[in-house]
């Protein structure tokens, strides 16, 4: 796809934005601007921390996870449920890789259906619509 056809694309769902670097910087510098880039660092810390291999390395990265976004008054706290947030709670002694499944979907849900819509709809986003038209209407001029 062309970098306008691709930064299109992303209007169809949050994943697409989610997996191109240069969607997601945009995604990360609205949520930024509504201060709640929280939600897509806690979203990526899961991404990354579902392929850590080794039970040493869980552990720590659960923790750092957990006190970075989870517990009371974290420096980046996320808004979930106190059902959800009392079962990590209860579980970090013996984090497994699933251990925040339910936080991320959450946050993913909140991501798609609250903050997604209104950065489809941002001036962050319509810049970078723009400057990928402009980029392919420059490919294109010398054939015209």
């Amino acid at each position: 796809r062309s970098n306008a056809g691709e930064t299109m694309a992303w209007s169809e769902s949050v994943d697409t934005v989610l997996a191109n670097k240069e969607g997601l910087a945009a995604f990360r510098t609205f949520l930024k601007s509504e201060f709640s880039e929280e939600n897509v660092e806690f979203w990526l810390a899961c991404e990354e921390f579902k392929k850590t291999k080794s039970s040493t390395k869980i552990a720590l990265k659960a923790q750092k996870i957990y006190s970075d976004f989870i517990q009371a008054d974290a420096p980046k706290e996320i808004n979930i449920d106190f059902h959800t947030k009392n079962n990590i709670s209860q579980n970090i002694s013996e984090p497994t890789l699933s251990c925040f499944d339910a936080a991320q979907s959450s946050i993913y849900c909140l991501m798609a259906k609250d903050s997604f819509p209104r950065f489809l709809r941002s001036e962050v986003y319509k810049e970078l619509m723009k400057k990928h038209q402009d980029r392919n209407q420059k490919r294109w001029l010398p054939f015209l």
